[in-house]
């Protein structure tokens, strides 16, 4: 996400100044902040993978090819750094700088999360309508005492990723 610092009106100021690490907000002030982030921004861009393609790659390098892939859609001039929350991305041609804990000290980090989180939340709120007795629209996706019970009582959806090895699908005996 490239942010506009110059255009921002005083109260999407005023609501930026509260960013911070978005693990640590509830949902509702995500969600209040998610369109002041978004008229900050120059551009944004959302990567989003699917389960299967997970399971192929692995968490880690899908993750890191989604964020490289959402530097380069950014397109930033060839005098700007990006900043990215934890890891340097080795075949990421954006300049960048990986920033430990970033989302706690960096406003862009910080920024970029509330996008990331509310997309996903507002995503699994969408499916759970189509997948019931998940719970997802509760837990959006994290591993709760609540939705590994319900992986025991129904058994994983197509939206769970066979390759993430739970105690609950242990008790299951799944297999990637």
């Amino acid at each position: 996400m490239l942010i506009d610092h110059e255009s921002l009106s005083r109260s999407d100021r005023r609501a930026l100044a509260g960013l911070h690490d978005s693990k640590q907000m509830d949902p509702e002030r995500r969600e209040d902040l998610y369109p002041a982030v978004l008229r900050a921004a120059l551009r944004s861009s959302i990567v989003v993978r699917c389960p299967r393609g997970i399971d192929d790659r692995g968490l880690h390098v899908t993750n890191i090819e989604a964020l490289s892939s959402a530097l380069e859609r950014l397109r930033p001039s060839e005098e700007a750094t990006c900043l990215v929350d934890g890891f340097s991305l080795r075949d990421c041609r954006v300049p960048h700088r990986a920033v430990i804990e970033g989302d706690g000290t960096s406003a862009a980090i910080a920024a970029a999360s509330i996008l990331a989180k509310v997309t996903r939340d507002r995503y699994m709120h969408r499916v759970a309508a189509e997948h019931p007795g998940w719970g997802f629209e509760e837990h959006v996706g994290y591993s709760t005492p609540e939705h590994r019970a319900a992986i025991e009582r129904l058994g994983i959806s197509p939206l769970h990723r066979r390759s993430f090895q739970s105690v609950a699908y242990s008790q299951l005996e799944l297999s990637a």
